[in-house]
């Protein structure tokens, strides 16, 4: 099969959807592979070594006009125009973009979202939310520190001793847990929030103390432990308890890092302006839920904190406030290298072995994955 990988064009990404590792290994099956002259360059990725691996390099039209397309994002109109009708395109293609999915079907694309496969054993090697979660976690702990004007961990010098950061991480799912085990190593003090009490023990177990809101109905108890590894909404009087507490720990924290997001909702307000103000001068939130939030009354969306301003980097209240909305997208080399195993790994259940395309619609993964198909929207 023909299968075409060209260069990212939304603004900020700097991820490829094919290294030269994986490249070499469709080509073994017998796939030709034909990569956009450039599309690995922002992925410390050049042509040589697509070249090296077997591949092709081209310009757009040729990657885009392939039989199959492997991308990180969702095509853009005039990338669309560039599509051959019929030809299979894989990527993270935002399921709950209704607009977007219908025009993956107007172009006639059997369109495969990565992000909606189901969170499952099976699925795991194709997990593209976790495994770039993982990266944006990290990142984030990262960002922080390099924004954050002291040091993360205790210094006992000759001039005195440097007291250690306290990092509260809101939110413990991949993106958390490894927020957590990043600042950890940097020597940071720190105490985590999530509203499922399993991920109790995975806190402590990094070296974190978790914020503990008990639970007094049976309500909120079922609530807590969510679905198919997704939080669900909690009941507002919890809510309000565990906002009490974690409004006190944030007034004593100097790094607040939240990562609270319910797929297909907007993102949770977990940092109110008010909580922000009480922040010491010099703290730093970086909130992962930038530009996925409830539109405030201005109409800018922020995130898990409603003064977070898309993508960028703003100081208020004596705070600095990080909205970046692609973390993975700084650390390109290893986000492209784990997103292109994920997707080496889900070709395996369309792209037989033995033959060409295999649509399987009885497969689970490829059934949940597929968004459009012979004209129309197939999700849910």
């Amino acid at each position: 099969m023909l299968i075409g990988v060209p260069t990212e064009t939304a603004a900020g990404e700097t991820r490829v959807a094919v290294t030269p590792e994986t490249a070499k290994k469709l080509i073994a099956q017998g796939h030709t592979v034909r990569v956009q002259s450039g599309a690995g360059l922002k992925a410390s990725v050049t042509d040589a070594a697509y070249q090296a691996a077997g591949a092709e390099i081209t310009d757009a039209a040729s990657a885009l006009g392939a039989d199959m397309v492997l991308k990180v994002r969702s095509p853009s109109p005039a990338e669309l125009a560039q599509t051959k009708p019929g030809a299979v395109l894989i990527g993270m293609l935002n399921p709950f973009d209704a607009e977007g999915l219908q025009r993956l079907a107007g172009a006639n694309l059997t369109a495969f979202a990565l992000e909606a496969a189901p969170r499952t054993t099976r699925a795991q090697s194709m997990d593209v939310l976790s495994s770039q979660a993982n990266i944006a976690g990290y990142k984030a702990v990262i960002v922080a520190a390099d924004r954050y004007q002291k040091f993360f961990p205790m210094l006992m010098t000759a001039a005195g001793t440097v007291k250690a950061a306290r990092v509260v991480i809101l939110g413990v799912g991949v993106a958390g847990l490894q927020a957590i085990a990043t600042a950890k190593r940097l020597g940071a003090v720190i105490e985590a929030s999530d509203v499922r009490p399993s991920v109790k023990e995975q806190v402590e177990s990094l070296g974190g103390k978790f914020i503990d809101v008990p639970y007094e109905t049976a309500e909120e108890k079922e609530a807590a432990e969510g679905v198919g590894g997704y939080a669900r909404p909690m009941p507002q009087s919890w809510l309000d308890r565990q906002k009490a507490e974690v409004a006190k720990r944030v007034a004593q924290a100097d790094i607040v890092i939240s990562t609270a997001l319910i797929p297909g909702r907007a993102a949770p307000v977990l940092i109110t302006g008010e909580m922000v103000a009480s922040m010491k001068p010099g703290s730093v939130i970086v909130d992962m839920a930038a530009g996925k939030g409830a539109p405030n009354p201005d109409g800018s969306v922020g995130g898990n904190c409603p003064l977070t301003e898309t993508d960028k980097t703003v100081v208020k209240h004596g705070v600095t406030l990080v909205g970046e909305t692609n973390l993975a997208a700084l650390v390109a080399a290893d986000a492209s290298a784990l997103y292109a195993r994920n997707v080496l790994d889900f070709l395996k259940l369309v792209l037989p072995k033995d033959g060409g395309f295999t649509l399987d619609r009885e497969d689970d993964i490829v059934a949940a994955c597929l968004m459009a198909h012979a004209g129309a929207v197939t999700r849910a």
